[in-house]
């Protein structure tokens, strides 16, 4: 049985997110509060792409009528990908983060929030490791300037007006740090997913569809409550979410590092106009990652630590803070789907 376990983790460790393994086997007391043995060894069957049961069927050598049940019920629990078409469903493999993790919002436990978390800085450590991250970050829209070098794929509001289909699911984070009272009071229905993605999540009965009008009410809210923008790292993301740096794992893991920004793609850093600045400190209060420090009553950003969110310029009441543009050769350009996303993650990993 243990055996079953360990190598669907080397399988999951194989896909861009990784799932790297560790001394404590924390991944695995994981894997065996989501998969029974079976599922497990099914899932060892799948790959990163779409595939009739037929052809899963082969591989694994038995009648496909006798694994579609299995697979149909691992796609309920959000184990694997199960999309439904006209033309016949299709199943696929999940990594674990951004993956099989998320779609655990409603079958959470005590037990796995605390492996989860215990196993996190193993998965971020491996996934900072590579240059393209599966995430990006965007300027929220009320600190965007004139000045700025702006690509439509970097505004917010245009990335979510030009959605065909939007839902609003809970955050998983700020979920889990509630339920063992660490949580932020932050609003936790946060997290917009778009097109096939909100038609999957529907599927489950996990969140409620919206009109672009309501995503952007909870966008500007977001920003309100200090919440990062985060999109999925392609020019036509799958989905946006508005993260807080306690209780998001991305955002607090990359806080603890010494140079968040090398980390984070993103094209825009803050910067301080001396003459305006009064020293007032809302800046600071509110930066994410604690790149803006208030010295001899100024206003200084750490270069390393700024990700260009641009929350810093929200709260600012004097005109003092502003995004600037990143110099050419640090600049970020998305690949241009989530699958060339993937397939940039994958080589950088070395995994063809």
């Amino acid at each position: 049985m243990e055996k079953v376990y360990k190598d669907l983790a080397r399988h999951l460790d194989n896909t861009p997110g990784g799932f790297p393994p560790t001394e404590s086997g924390v991944e695995l007391r994981i894997l065996k509060q989501l998969f029974t043995p079976e599922q497990a060894q099914l899932a060892l069957n799948l790959v990163m792409m779409p595939e009739p049961v037929e052809a899963i069927a082969l591989r694994v050598g038995k009648p496909a009528e006798t694994i579609l049940p299995m697979l149909i019920e691992m796609g309920e629990k959000g184990l694997i990908l199960h999309i439904r078409k006209p033309d016949g469903d299709t199943f696929m493999l999940l990594q674990f983060v951004v993956g099989i993790w998320e779609y655990q919002v409603d079958r959470l436990t005590q037990q796995l929030i605390k492996d989860f978390n215990e196993y996190v800085p193993y998965l971020m450590k491996a996934q900072e490791a590579h240059k393209t991250q599966q995430l990006r970050v965007v300027p929220v829209e009320k600190s965007i300037n004139t000045q700025l070098n702006i690509m439509d794929h970097e505004h917010l509001e245009n990335l979510v007006r030009s959605q065909s289909k939007i839902l609003v699911a809970p955050c998983i984070c700020r979920r889990e740090h509630t339920m063992v009272g660490k949580g932020c009071g932050k609003m936790e229905e946060s997290c917009l997913v778009f097109g096939g993605g909100a038609y999957i999540y529907e599927s489950r009965g996990i969140g409620r569809t919206i009109t672009a009008d309501e995503a952007m009410d909870i966008v500007r809210k977001g920003a309100a409550q200090g919440l990062v923008a985060q999109p999925s790292n392609s020019v036509k993301p799958m989905n946006i979410c508005l993260c807080c740096d306690c209780c998001c794992q991305i955002l607090s893991n990359i806080k603890k590092t010494p140079s968040p920004a090398r980390i984070v793609n993103s094209n825009f850093q803050a910067s301080v106009d001396t003459d305006q600045c009064t020293g007032c400190q809302a800046c600071e209060e509110i930066c994410p990652m604690d790149a803006i420090a208030v010295t001899d009553g100024l206003a200084q950003v750490n270069k390393e630590r700024c990700i260009g969110c641009g929350l810093c310029v929200t709260v600012c009441e004097f005109d003092a803070m502003s995004l600037a543009d990143k110099q050419e050769m640090e600049r970020w350009d998305p690949p241009r789907t989530l699958v060339d996303t993937y397939m940039k993650i994958a080589q950088e990993k070395g995994l063809f």
